[in-house]
């Protein structure tokens, strides 16, 4: 039977904290909707440097759907295909992508072997509401991360549920590394993930990728909460024609999971 044991400690108070209240950092900057990407709307707009001038922590990918992008400490790292990651070029592009500019509202210490799902249920206990918006990173050390990454596609685009039908998988054991993920909520179908999405980047930097699995051993969770949402929607003609109506949690389950 495995024993958890998770001390949540507020570092700062949310109880007067409203919409009207919102602060230039407690926005998420976001690149077009999952929905979008689901249907293979791959060609990027908005470059690394512009994304990384509206926050420091979030993910997302990459022009082409060019492997997975970790942003940690402002820095944007692009994970390929090979499962390495790269500080990825200033003039690359996004066209899915999601960042903040971090500050923690909510500390929580993680002591005990929990697998992702429990990580999650350990995380919304300390949350002060299901329907805000969260960045969360998790640093600590990793018994075991499974992650996955993309390999860049050529046009005309696949649909992303079709990409991760051969998506490269990579495991690591023993490993220290950051999660960074964010919480949405159920009420975000279609625009971002529903709940926890996270990507992995290990502590030197060098690999990572989306996380499938994970087993965590001991580590610090960070949580900041998002009082708004900035869209920049595509302007190109794969988004204006694409049909992005219809519910898509199945698909969304089959290439988060």
């Amino acid at each position: 039977m495995r024993r958890t044991l998770i001390l949540i400690l507020l570092v700062s108070g949310l109880a007067g904290c409203s919409a009207g209240a919102t602060r230039d950092d407690d926005v998420l900057y976001q690149v077009s909707t999952i929905a979008a990407l689901l249907e293979g709307v791959y060609d990027g707009e908005v470059t690394v440097a512009a994304l990384r001038s509206r926050g420091d922590v979030g993910l997302g990918t990459f022009g082409a759907l060019d492997g997975e992008m970790v942003v940690l400490d402002g820095t944007v790292y692009q994970v390929t295909a090979d499962g390495r990651a790269r500080v990825a070029p200033d003039d690359l592009t996004t066209p899915f992508a999601a960042v903040t500019p971090f500050e923690s509202d909510i500390a929580a210490s993680l002591d005990g072997r929990i697998d992702l799902r429990e990580l999650e249920l350990a995380l919304d206990l300390s949350l002060p509401s299901r329907n805000l918006i969260y960045a969360v990173k998790v640093t600590g050390e990793f018994a075991y991360v499974k992650v996955r990454s993309v390999p860049r596609q050529e046009k005309p685009y696949p649909k992303l549920a079709e990409v991760v039908k051969a998506q490269p998988v990579f495991e690591h054991r023993d490993v220290r590394g950051t999660l960074v993920g964010l919480r949405m909520p159920a009420y975000a179908k279609g625009i971002n993930v529903p709940g926890y999405h996270f990507h992995f980047l290990t502590e030197d930097r060098t690999e990572g990728g989306h996380v499938l699995e994970c087993i965590l051993t001991r580590g610090r969770a960070d949580i900041d909460t998002t009082f708004a949402l900035e869209m920049a929607l595509p302007r190109d003609k794969a988004f204006a024609g694409a049909d992005l109506s219809g519910d898509r949690q199945g698909e969304v389950h089959a290439v988060e999971k």
